[in-house]
């Protein structure tokens, strides 16, 4: 099969496609024929050396897919040869064939093309795993997104609000603001432009908001406190800011706070097996509702993945970007 290799860490002109053998199935998995291939920003990571994979994950990077399943053992299970589901994978994405726990894998929703459904997994997982197992978010409770035109942001932004809670955003333009809010973000902030705490503050009458969902750290993570009311929580998924913050402990101590995070590629199949019911139960009935859409900026030839990365590191998109696979 053809898959994209990285040469050696190097800026995205490193991408190069090779040949590969077919993936060898393991007891639980099932093969699939990649239709298309979610690129996100922990593949930027490891095309630049900074994120290796798992041990015994494959070193071909793309940690979500969509397609046809081709072999495997299904017994059990509610999928049958030759149905079309999306997935989530700890590598090996970019590829015409990719390994898939079958516990880890979606029905791709009638209404969506294999295209839109390679832009769910990895965002969904992550958004579920974090806002609503690890940070609780419940009830008629508020939550603020950072990055909220990202990949990331554009799905919590959504679930939150189909779900029924009231959601903040940041963002680094006035466009991509607007964008924000035309998926559901009561009030977007420009982070160029306003101050984010002072607008939570204001917006919410110096109440605060209940959850904060942190892609950037850094000299980010103070200010986020200062914006959770008591018994909030600040939950932090990425580094872009830098992986050093200087914390007010007595905000925490004062409001009872909570601070986590975590990372999904590495943790077990079992765990992604409870995140995956989780979706098909609650988030996938709002996709054929179309209460919660997959928002893709632009598709990419399997051949240009070099070109998608470039566009992710620009940082001029919203939504996601998507490799496209012609069998």
């Amino acid at each position: 099969m053809k898959a994209i290799e990285i040469l050696h860490p190097g800026p995205p002109e490193v991408l190069r496609i090779g040949e590969r053998p077919l993936p060898i199935l393991h007891p639980g998995e099932v093969l699939i024929q990649v239709h298309a291939a979610g690129i996100n920003r922990p593949d930027i990571l490891q095309r630049k050396g900074l994120y290796p994979p798992p041990a015994g994950a494959s070193d071909i990077p793309g940690l979500e897919i969509a397609g046809e399943i081709v072999d495997g053992d299904l017994t059990n299970s509610h999928f049958a040869m030759g149905d079309q589901v999306c997935a989530l994978v700890a590598g090996g994405g970019y590829a015409e064939y990719c390994a898939v726990p079958l516990a880890q894998c979606l029905p791709v929703p009638s209404n969506l093309t294999t295209t839109e459904a390679a832009a769910l997994p990895e965002t969904f997982f992550t958004v579920w795993s974090n806002v609503f197992d690890r940070a609780r978010l419940a009830g008629s409770e508020t939550l603020l997104v950072q990055g909220g035109s990202s990949g990331i942001g554009v799905a919590a932004i959504q679930m939150a609000t189909a779900l029924g809670h009231q959601v903040f955003a940041t963002a680094g333009s006035d466009d991509k603001c607007r964008a924000c809010e035309a998926l559901g973000a009561v009030r977007a902030i420009n982070y160029k432009t306003e101050d984010f705490v002072d607008v939570i503050q204001s917006a919410t009458n110096g109440r605060g908001v209940d959850v904060v969902l942190d892609m950037v750290a850094g000299d980010y993570v103070n200010r986020e406190l200062s914006c959770l009311t008591e018994d909030g929580r600040l939950v932090v998924i990425a580094l872009l800011g830098g992986a050093k913050s200087t914390v007010d402990m007595s905000l925490i101590l004062r409001r009872r706070l909570t601070m986590t995070g975590s990372t999904l590629r590495t943790r077990s199949v079992e765990f992604k097996r409870a995140i995956t019911e989780q979706l098909q139960q609650k988030i996938w009935p709002l996709l054929a509702a179309e209460k919660i859409k997959p928002i893709i900026y632009q598709t990419f030839p399997f051949e240009q993945a070099a070109q998608a990365h470039a566009l992710m590191e620009s940082g001029a998109h919203i939504g996601k970007i998507v490799l496209v696979i012609k069998h």
